[in-house]
Parts: structure tokens; sequence; C-alpha cells
């Protein structure tokens, strides 16, 4: 929840290549308090079978710039692992992009939803609501 003095992120990951969110992928959250300063980790979450990653950590007042970072590897290589159960000679469709790792600034007293739309070979991000 965001106060007058602090932002607050939220974000949820739909699988584009196949319709459904993306459940138990790993997520991290980072934040800094300027450009120049490093990021800080405050926590790390999983998303739910509704990809959605309902309880990462606030953020500290000050800050100025967020990091969010997915690991998208373990999840397509659990995806792969569970399609070679049922067909043996499925192409391989593991992650190109083993983590996708969003940074954007923000202001005190708003909300950042993030949503991650992704499949193997892409994804985008955007400021929903």
């Amino acid at each position: 929840m965001s106060t007058d003095t602090t932002a607050s992120v939220s974000t949820h990951i739909l699988d584009t290549s196949i319709g459904r969110p993306a459940a138990s992928v790993a997520v991290s959250l980072a934040a800094r308090r300027r450009s120049d300063a490093p990021y800080v980790t405050l926590g790390a979450s999983a998303t739910d079978a509704d990809g959605r990653c309902k309880d990462l950590p606030a953020l500290p007042e000050g800050t100025t710039h967020v990091r969010l970072a997915f690991d998208t590897e373990t999840y397509f290589s659990k995806k792969q692992a569970e399609a070679q159960q049922d067909a043996p000679r499925v192409r391989d469709s593991g992650a190109f992009f083993p983590e996708v790792t969003i940074a954007f600034a923000v202001v005190p007293g708003e909300h950042y939803h993030v949503p991650l739309l992704l499949n193997p070979f892409g994804y985008s991000v955007y400021r929903g609501s």
C-alpha cells in the first residue's frame, strides 16, 4: 500500500504462449534512493496460481527506483520437463531470456502495477492499474 511518503509495487505474469497465468515464478524486489546508488534487495516471493505476486515487501521511504527480477529460466525448465513427460520428442522450448529484469522510477504516493507478458522467446511489460 502506498502512502504520501512511499510508493508501492505489485506484479503479475501471463504466459502468452499458453494464454494462462505463470505460476511459481520467483520474483525479487530491489530499490534504491537515487540513480547513482546501488540497488538493495528488499525481498523475494513467487507468483501464485493466478500469476500474481501478492506479498512483495513495502518500499522504504525515499525510494526513487525499483527493480523487479523474474526467474524465467526455472519456470520454463519446469514447463519443458512436464511437456517431455507427455511427449518425449517435444522441441526444446527453454527460455531464451533466463531472467527478466525490469527497472523503473517511482514517486511517493503512487502505486505501480507492472504486469509481465511472457513467452519463451520474448516478453513485454507495462504500467498497469
